[in-house]
């Protein structure tokens, strides 16, 4: 609820959703088998999914959050349990930002109990429902609450859009040089036109009418050094060079700048801050990911994107797309109408990639879903040999 409308009494009923023990003991989890699927909240509209609060003790990953409005032949909503919270890697961490909070007794750890908020207004017209997709091998343990209000007829406005988020993967990203450090001559290739349009990394496409509000940002950066230097690239109502909205680097995007820094702020900031995952580099502690893992996040709640038919929101790996890191995303937007989120890719293939004891990463091709190859024109080979020049200069 904005600032200005909490003092505006209205005649609206309030409701609650909840994992609750209805035998009055204190078993307030819900048990979720292996591949159930489990109907958190259906409610009857008009009405608004004012707040959302979980906590669990794994599966960020492996459990998917499903919402469908209004009786949709799909899913508006379609997101890894962690992801949609901004906790990538199945990583879990504390931070606060205006639209999602967590917190948890043990940062920085791969599972691990964490409290998860979402404040983000989520409005309908006849029907909301939330559903868990447990595709985990385990039983799942979920509470949860989901706090709602119903509207009288007519009181929600014509113009009101649909949340949506959507998740996107690739692992690895397919960069024509991961070779090549950031901020070098030989990373600084002209990337212009249909090659930026094909082959940066998407945040979001999607058709219809709506407006953009942000996204957050998962990067395993696989190179070790830094990962950004990624101009935006937001593409309204299709394709034109320049695009409409074109950014200057990866933290920029990401309202920081000089690299990314350990805050969490209500618009923008780091959910996982990659240099706090590297302070055990080489050797696991209690289950930590060791090293490497970024997330970060920023919502255009001033600023929205706004599309009549349709929008790509894109951005640069690696200046010109030369990094080979694994890149995953979530996306959020409010559209018309209920619009069908991207499929996900299956458990196996969006689980985070893992250290061995040595620090080593641990590459498995069953579980990758490798980006499209960036491919390569005469600059970017030219470029290629020019560092293998130099690299062997070195020895």
């Amino acid at each position: 609820m904005a600032v200005q409308a909490l003092a505006r009494v209205r005649d609206r009923k309030c409701g609650r959703f909840s994992s609750w023990d209805v035998t009055g003991r204190n078993a307030d989890a819900w048990r979720i088998e292996p591949g159930e699927t489990r109907v958190l909240a259906d409610i009857e509209g008009p009405g608004q999914i004012t707040h959302i609060w979980m906590t669990q003790g794994s599966h960020y990953r492996e459990c998917l959050l499903r919402f469908t409005w209004d009786d949709a032949p799909h899913a508006s909503v379609l997101v890894p349990l962690g992801d949609f919270f901004c906790l990538g890697h199945g990583m879990v961490n504390s931070f606060a930002s205006q639209l999602f909070t967590a917190s948890t007794e043990v940062n920085y750890k791969i599972n691990g109990g964490c409290a998860l908020n979402c404040y983000a207004p989520m409005p309908f017209r006849r029907r909301a429902r939330v559903e868990l997709v447990n595709q985990s091998k385990e039983p799942h343990g979920q509470y949860f609450y989901i706090d709602y209000e119903r509207f009288a007829a007519g009181e929600l406005d014509g113009d009101t859009g649909y949340f949506h988020a959507e998740f996107r993967r690739t692992n690895p990203f397919g960069g024509w040089a991961p070779e090549i450090t950031v901020n070098t001559p030989e990373a600084n290739i002209v990337n212009t036109g249909r090659t930026a349009w094909e082959h940066n990394y998407v945040i979001l496409e999607t058709k219809g009418r709506g407006h953009y509000i942000g996204c957050n940002l998962s990067v395993t950066n696989f190179q070790g050094t830094w990962w950004g230097e990624g101009d935006d690239m937001i593409w309204v109502d299709g394709y034109k060079w320049p695009p409409d909205l074109h950014g200057t680097g990866s933290e920029d995007c990401l309202n920081q700048a000089w690299g990314m820094q350990p805050n969490a702020y209500p618009r923008n900031g780091s959910s996982i801050f990659e240099t706090f995952t590297t302070a055990n580099r080489g050797y696991p502690v209690h289950g930590r990911l060791d090293g490497g893992y970024q997330t970060s996040y920023v919502f255009h709640l001033e600023n929205p994107v706004r599309f009549r038919k349709e929008i790509k929101v894109t951005i640069e790996h690696g200046h010109g797309n030369h990094l080979a890191n694994e890149m995953a995303s979530v996306a959020y937007w409010y559209a018309d109408r209920p619009a069908r989120a991207v499929a996900v890719p299956p458990v196996e293939k969006r689980m985070p990639v893992l250290r061995d004891n040595l620090g080593r990463w641990l590459f498995d091709k069953k579980n990758q879903c490798p980006g499209k190859p960036v491919k390569l024109n005469p600059e970017m080979r030219k470029m290629k040999a020019q560092w293998a020049r130099k690299q062997r200069a070195k020895k």
